[in-house]
């Protein structure tokens, strides 16, 4: 699933100590194109994807996957990115990307990483 829009905030990065080991993730804010703008908080884990590369008020386009769980009866969401692409610069003011990749990707998570058949 993609998403596109303009880059509105960078949160701080958040890093931590889980069983599996160290973690980190880096949330953003992405306000949508639409008559009505909607504004999604989106998280990209690890490190793979710098969001200092693409600075606020760029309009990039985001591949996400949704996913939801329960936990002691109430439901939460995630909305974590897998790659970003710089769609276009949509602000003078916004820093000089020109010598920064267009996009940079993370595989997405799925069980079955065994079945990546071509056909």
């Amino acid at each position: 699933m993609e998403i596109t829009g303009k880059l509105i905030q960078i949160l701080p990065e958040e890093k931590g100590e889980g069983r599996n080991g160290p973690w980190k993730k880096q949330s953003f804010i992405l306000e949508t194109q639409e008559q009505y703008p909607k504004k999604v908080c989106i998280t990209v884990w690890g490190d793979k994807i710098d969001l200092n590369s693409f600075g606020e008020n760029s309009l990039i386009t985001a591949s996400i996957n949704v996913e939801s769980r329960e936990y002691n009866g109430r439901w939460y969401t995630d909305v974590k990115a897998w790659r970003i692409v710089n769609t276009q610069e949509s602000s003078p003011s916004a820093p000089d990307t020109s010598n920064i990749p267009p996009s940079t990707e993370i595989p997405p998570e799925t069980d079955d990483d065994f079945n990546d058949l071509p056909f």
